[in-house]
């Protein structure tokens, strides 16, 4: 078992407290991923799992055993790093049996682990070459299989996919899909890249300024953000928010006057009448109509055609409304657009602390 406990974590960077009483569960062989925009501390705490930074206070344990005073090398853990770290005088082999040499392996041990490494990868043409002759994907597989060759019993992944292009990038987020599967280990993943958390995670965290803002399945933080700050982080494009205010309550129905309409919605919330809020609906779940039945209408100033949907942003006196559209849809720049809210799906936040409501 290789479940990691953080107790109570605190780090500084002289006066700046990067990492806040942090406490945090991960369980054995599963993927978790810490999310958060650049600075909130999510690489700082890959790295001081793995030994690479010291904490100011606060407990780390990972398999049941603290490992706050062990070396990086004795805490059985492999990280991959986004700039792939290989020697580039060494072949694909040697820097993938690099670790296991250090370790004084016999030579036929080294042999097998580099090259059940690279069948799991499919790298096993590329040993004799140098990086300097492969591509950034085949690079970013040989510094995996170099972690993969350890067998560790957690993997710590720094972003390993921000330097690969788009198509890269998709392709390796199904490698590293596979090679979880098929490893079972655990695996902790950092990323400012939501749709790569999305895709890849058993757990998502979310962090703001060095705390946890919420954690939890992938879905969960979708359908159900906390907060206004997780419900813009999680999702492409962001959901939109709407300054509203509550018109009135009446048991488990609000009424709430958003851009000009008065809408009911069948909720219970935490607030009071004439509280102005954030009104919260996500892209997809705003309906396009022709009807005399409308809650909002915008001219469509930019229109994306990705093919398979179609993003239409409507003109707002604050923030656009992006509503998603089919991909065949005729509506173009300049078009007058009637929207509906699928009020099943609305999200309330507080205007003040930003915390859900409904």
């Amino acid at each position: 078992m290789a479940d990691i406990e953080l107790s109570s974590i605190n780090k500084f960077f002289g006066k700046t407290h990067v990492i806040k009483d942090f406490s945090l569960n991960i369980k054995s062989q599963s993927f978790t991923t810490l999310v958060g925009p650049s600075g909130c501390g999510k690489s700082t705490l890959l790295r001081m799992i793995a030994g690479l930074e010291e904490t100011n206070s606060g407990k780390i344990s990972i398999g049941g055993e603290e490992v706050n005073n062990l070396p990086p090398k004795e805490r059985n853990i492999a990280m991959v790093f986004q700039s792939y770290a290989l020697y580039p005088h060494m072949t694909v082999f040697d820097n993938m049996a690099f670790g296991l040499k250090l370790e004084k392996r016999p030579k036929d041990e080294v042999k097998d682990r580099v090259h059940e490494a690279a069948k799991i990868l499919q790298i096993e043409d590329y040993l004799l070459r140098k990086p300097k002759q492969l591509s950034g994907g085949q690079r970013q597989r040989v510094a995996i299989g170099r972690a993969i060759t350890r067998k560790p019993k957690v993997f710590l992944f720094d972003e390993p996919l921000s330097n690969l292009d788009a198509a890269l990038r998709v392709q390796m987020r199904i490698e590293l899909a596979k090679l979880h599967d098929h490893l079972d280990a655990t695996m902790v993943y950092v990323t400012h890249d939501q749709t790569e958390a999305m895709t890849l995670s058993d757990e998502i965290v979310v962090l703001d300024q060095g705390e946890i803002s919420q954690q939890g399945k992938p879905i969960e933080l979708y359908n159900n953000p906390k907060n206004l700050f997780v419900a813009g982080f999680i999702g492409s494009p962001k959901m939109n928010f709407i300054n509203a205010k509550i018109s009135s309550i009446d048991q488990n129905k609000v009424e709430i006057n958003v851009l000009g309409s008065k809408i009911t919605i069948s909720k219970k919330i935490n607030s009071n009448e004439n509280s102005d809020i954030i009104f919260g609906i996500r892209p997809e779940d705003i309906i396009i109509t022709d009807g005399s039945d409308y809650d909002f209408q915008g001219k469509a100033f930019v229109v994306e055609k990705l093919g398979s949907n179609t993003f239409i942003y409507l003109d707002n006196e604050g923030d656009p409304i992006v509503v998603e559209a089919s991909g065949d849809s005729l509506i173009k720049v300049g078009d007058d657009v009637k929207i509906k809210f699928d009020l099943n799906k609305t999200n309330l936040f507080n205007s003040s602390n930003k915390i859900r409501i409904d």
